[in-house]
């Protein structure tokens, strides 16, 4: 008897003994719309407080007497400790199990949001932040995973377009929300709010989760690869420091240095894998995962989309306040436009004819590119942002979102499901890494062109540059990955299909 007529049998029998039947388009019977909300209210916190803050930053040096280093410590030490142990906690899920680590890493968040809330000084906010990223580090590769494990067909596409959704909403919310509390000044709380407000969410999500997370066991005998481990970790955490903290310390010697040594550990974490691998052992990023048919283009794609987004929304928030004068309130509020875009299009590309879906990746990023230029154009004298360049900004929006949610699907169209967490992990690093590189590089071409406060005038030239030069460049990069991406996926199409005919046909032949 083959593996799947005994798997046919098996859920023959348990229909029979009156067990509960999966949901259509989910695999196991829990509620797949709590479920999806509950999980991507995660993800929507995480990503919240990683533009919240921004807003906060003036209160807080006044209020803490908070010197420049540490104000960038409060900033930069949540995008850092997140984006170091992602991978970490995309394999502990696997390890332990997707659930547990998803509600042991909300815990840890909504902690560190009480303790940041109430810091009594920079170095208690410091550390508090440092936990926070932790924190997130090990909840949002769960996300990713439990979407994977959880839903299947259609009803995966649609909640990976949600959570496109939810990638670019949280990124607008989080400064629109952070004006509207620290304006407010609660009680006389200032900047507090921005973290106290992860409380009363976390809570309900913590209690949601006990009753909506499936029962999915983690894998007690999966290696965990420490060499790996820590080679990756040291990797990205050398890549990532200098690039958040190199502008605004003058690029110093040391930074370059990092980044020469995060070079280095990155080719030496190649080699550790692949002798990991050549002696049976378990390596952090399995070569099955990164042998699936087009995750490899389709994460660079993803992670080059990603890097134009926030690039981009970081500089034009620059340009908002300080060269036209705007409140970070209305900054937030014009930044809403195209965060909309990329989630509509996050959740409707599907809907679009089907012959399209294969080329909207480059479509989508090739157009993009061109978008990108005509805003840089548009505001590039200091114009005032008015009607048209908000819908400008609302059609880049959905140009990002119809390249950036197919990309994701493919990417993990093809990978195992006892592979999610990997996968995901994989997928998760390369959206973080997209944001904190975009800002970094993009940052760096618009602070290097203007010293704020500036002009309008002279700050809408730093916006072309930043535009024209790095959002040009970087789209039109992504649409030659989403490219190699369709094909790879169209390749895994075909192998996909040649192994469902030999199944059949081995249980025929079983059978005969």
């Amino acid at each position: 008897m083959t593996d799947l007529q005994t798997r046919r049998r098996a859920a023959g029998a348990a229909t029979a003994a009156g067990a509960p039947a999966a949901r259509p388009g989910t695999a196991s019977g829990s509620r797949p719309g709590p479920l999806l909300a509950l999980v991507l209210g995660g993800q929507f916190m995480a990503v919240l407080d990683a533009a919240i803050v921004n807003v906060a930053v003036p209160t807080i040096r006044t209020d803490l007497h908070a010197s420049g280093a540490a104000l960038q410590l409060v900033v930069a030490g949540y995008t850092v400790a997140y984006a170091v142990l992602l991978i970490t906690g995309a394999r502990l899920g696997a390890r332990y199990g997707y659930s547990r680590l998803f509600q042991s890493g909300l815990a840890a968040f909504t902690a560190a949001s009480l303790a940041c809330g109430l810091a009594p000084g920079t170095g208690w906010l410091i550390a508090a932040r440092l936990l926070q990223g932790a924190g997130a580090a090990l909840m949002v590769p769960q996300v990713m995973s439990l979407i994977q494990r959880t839903f299947t067909g259609q009803a995966r596409v649609r909640a990976l377009g949600l959570y496109s959704a939810v990638l670019a909403g949280g990124i607008a919310a989080g400064q629109v929300l952070g004006g509207v509390l620290v304006s407010a000044d609660l009680f006389g709380s200032g900047w507090r709010p921005v973290f106290l407000v992860n409380l009363p969410i976390g809570v309900l999500l913590l209690a949601a989760g006990a009753r909506l997370l499936p029962k999915l066991p983690g894998d007690r005998d999966r290696g965990f690869d420490v060499p790996g481990l820590l080679v990756l970790a040291a990797a990205i955490g050398l890549l990532v420091v200098p690039l958040v903290l190199g502008h605004e310390l003058g690029w110093p010697r040391w930074g370059w240095a990092m980044l020469g040594a995060s070079a280095l550990l990155f080719a030496l974490f190649a080699v550790v894998e692949r002798r990991i691998a050549r002696r049976g052992g378990q390596p952090l990023i399995s070569g099955r995962v990164l042998g699936a048919a087009g995750l490899l283009p389709a994460v660079g794609a993803v992670f080059m989309i990603l890097l134009a987004f926030a690039g981009f929304m970081f500089s034009f928030a620059l340009h908002q306040q300080s060269g036209l004068g705007y409140s970070a309130l209305r900054a937030g509020l014009d930044s809403a436009p195209i965060a909309a875009g990329f989630g509509v299009a996050g959740l409707y590309w599907q809907r679009l004819p089907g012959r399209l879906h294969g080329v909207l990746p480059t479509l989508g990023a090739g157009l993009l590119a061109v978008g990108y230029v005509l805003f840089g154009v548009l505001l590039g004298d200091g114009s005032a942002v008015g009607a048209a360049a908000l819908a400008l900004s609302a059609v880049l929006g959905l140009l990002g979102g119809c390249a950036y949610a197919p990309l994701v699907t493919r990417a993990l169209a093809r990978v195992a499901p006892a592979d999610a967490a990997d996968g995901s992990g994989v997928v998760v690093t390369a959206v973080q890494l997209g944001q904190v590189i975009g800002i970094a590089l993009v940052g760096s071409v618009f602070l290097g062109a203007v010293d704020p406060p500036a002009s309008a005038a002279d700050s809408g030239h730093a916006l072309l540059l930043a535009t024209a030069t790095v959002g040009g460049a970087v789209a039109l990069a992504t649409g030659f990955a989403a490219r190699v991406a369709v094909r790879g996926a169209a390749r895994g199409a075909v192998t996909g299909r040649a192994g469902a005919v030999a199944e059949v046909r081995e249980e025929r032949s079983a059978g005969g």
